[in-house]
């Protein structure tokens, strides 16, 4: 007889009745993105709002690494990504449940 596998979340493979907590919390995060110059006037994106209690901010690191195709790192709370992605990791955070805040 096969195992019965427990249902898990589209966004982080969660099981179901954990990831109805991480979405209403989503929901309720404001999350900034914007672009800034760093050394030898480098550009990345910062992604700051994102609650790591409430968030797996590493594997949202790593799928925004992944769909951006860039380096990039958590630091402080911020995901910091190499190189300017607002369009497309406000996009990717918007399809998630995220309230992109006005910048």
């Amino acid at each position: 007889m096969a195992k019965k596998q427990k249902k898990t979340s589209p966004i982080l493979g969660l099981p179901e009745d954990i990831f109805e907590l991480e979405r209403i919390s989503i929901e309720t995060m404001e999350v900034k993105i914007y672009t800034d110059k760093r050394k030898y006037g480098k550009i990345v994106t910062i992604i700051e709002g994102i609650d790591e209690k409430a968030v797996d901010a590493e594997s949202l690191l790593k799928e925004l690494k992944t769909k951006c195709a860039c380096g990039g790192t958590l630091k402080e709370g911020k995901i910091i990504l190499q190189g300017d992605h607002r369009d497309k990791v406000q996009r990717i955070l918007e399809e998630k449940g995220f309230i992109i805040k006005a910048s």
